[in-house]
């Protein structure tokens, strides 16, 4: 990556002669000749390293310094003045700036201090331009489908993850709670710390109370030395707690006391430890039905529900089958070395109209399963509805009750709504009919 220097000084002749100078030493370098000027060329062009005047036309440069960490804070500043005064020298670091030097020194040590200066700012790009990446594979933008249902949570998610608020994601099994819970961690000021998942029905209950909090040598047989809990290892970060509502009553005392004091004792322990964890918690049960059963802490629901993100089944967002569908077909001819994937109608609808219990996991197990029977033509791997499980196969949305063509038409019509999310012209294309031919159907049949 080649480094880019911006050189903001109202002195065209200095400033020119710098740049020279910094050019023969191998960077690119843009001028400027005030504060406004300056911050214009940072919006349109990435720059690593300023060197600004002191006094400008319209501004300080010691205060420009702050404004360009703050929106900035990879790109490092050194300050230039002719008149350097100790006050201004501490104002600057405070503010952000690399250096702070007075325009007499320049010749002996401008050339040096701009290759420190590049050093870090090149490694904080680097490190920044990894950050964007894991937020992007982990992100709001990774999450797949454009139903309103499925829209609703993502604005839901969207408004909390910036907050230190607790947050509890519900929804059946298979809906992609963790997902959400990766994407409010790096939606929120703590994605460069940890995110640590655990569900908490997979433990038992000893196992699980030090797996979250840890433990001292000797606290119980087979402890030969002290283990760092997962609360400790998601300090700074975001810790997920699935399945929220396997956890044992005594548990939930300890985890309680996390949220409300942000400390915890590990076992065996007498001495607190310290901790600064955001947590998200999850769960496929009514956890307020399970504390008005005695089952789960009526005070630990209300602290974890303080924001809660309810999450679609997917037969409630169906409009969003076939692109879940592609991604994963996808995803699995990868694996099989395969480019393409022909997706046939007749195998969307056969998906569509299966009931999904287990959800989007149930669906991404499907697909795997198909594309792995599917027959492949070259580069090509061709979904056809016999690849698809004898009970998807099989399912049909048709009540075979009332046999008449008028109530088949009527559960015709009434499912390829449904399938347009209630979009009649969309409806009348797939139907094949007219969209006022549709309208008296609907008036006809009662819709």
């Amino acid at each position: 990556m080649d480094t880019t220097l911006l050189i903001i000084d109202d002195e065209s002749r200095l400033r020119q002669l710098l740049a020279q100078i910094l050019k023969l030493e191998g960077y690119q370098v843009l001028e400027a000749e005030n504060v406004r000027s300056a911050l214009q060329v940072l919006q349109r062009q990435e720059v690593h390293v300023v060197i600004s005047d002191v006094k400008l036309p319209d501004g300080r440069g010691i205060e420009l310094t702050a404004t360009i960490k703050q929106l900035y804070p990879a790109t490092e500043v050194i300050v230039l003045t002719a008149y350097g005064t100790i006050s201004d020298g501490v104002t600057a670091i405070k503010n952000g700036a690399f250096d702070y030097i007075t325009k007499g020194d320049d010749n002996d040590r401008i050339i040096p201090l701009v290759s420190r200066a590049s050093e870090k700012a090149l490694l904080q790009f680097r490190v920044q331009q990894l950050e964007n990446q894991v937020s992007k594979k982990y992100g709001f933008d990774q999450i797949i489908g454009s139903s309103s249902a499925l829209r609703q949570s993502i604005e839901l998610a969207k408004k909390v993850a910036p907050t230190e608020t607790t947050v509890l994601i519900t929804g059946e099994t298979g809906t992609g709670k963790e997902v959400f819970a990766q994407a409010i961690h790096y939606g929120s000021s703590r994605r460069q710390g940890p995110f640590v998942a655990i569900n908490c029905g997979a433990l038992s209950k000893d196992i699980l109370e030090s797996e979250l909090f840890g433990h001292r040598a000797g606290a119980f047989t087979g402890a030969a030395k002290d283990q760092k809990g997962l609360f400790a290892e998601a300090n700074k970060g975001t810790i997920f707690l699935d399945e929220i509502g396997e956890m044992p009553l005594d548990l939930q005392a300890k985890l309680l006391r996390v949220l409300e004091t942000h400390e915890f004792l590990r076992v065996g322990d007498t001495k607190p430890t310290k901790v600064d964890v955001r947590v998200i918690a999850a769960t496929n049960r009514s956890l307020q039905e399970e504390a008005d059963q005695h089952h789960f802490r009526l005070d630990l629901y209300y602290r974890l529900s303080v924001f809660t993100v309810q999450l679609p089944a997917l037969r409630d967002r169906i409009t969003d089958i076939p692109e879940l569908a592609l991604f994963f077909a996808r995803q699995n001819a990868r694996k099989l070395g395969k480019r393409y994937v022909e997706v046939s109608p007749a195998f969307l609808t056969q998906l569509q109209q299966h009931p999904w219990r287990g959800n989007i996991r149930e669906l991404k197990n499907v697909i795997e399963r198909a594309v792995i029977l599917a027959p492949v033509q070259g580069d090509t791997i061709q979904l056809l509805p016999d690849a698809l499980p004898v009970d998807i196969q099989q399912h049909h949305p048709v009540d075979n009750g009332d046999l008449s063509l008028a109530a088949l038409e009527r559960r015709h019509i009434e499912r390829v709504l449904q399938l347009s999310a209630n979009n009649k012209p969309d409806a009348a294309r797939k139907l094949g009919i007219s969209l006022a031919t549709l309208y008296r159907k609907i008036d006809e049949y009662g819709f």
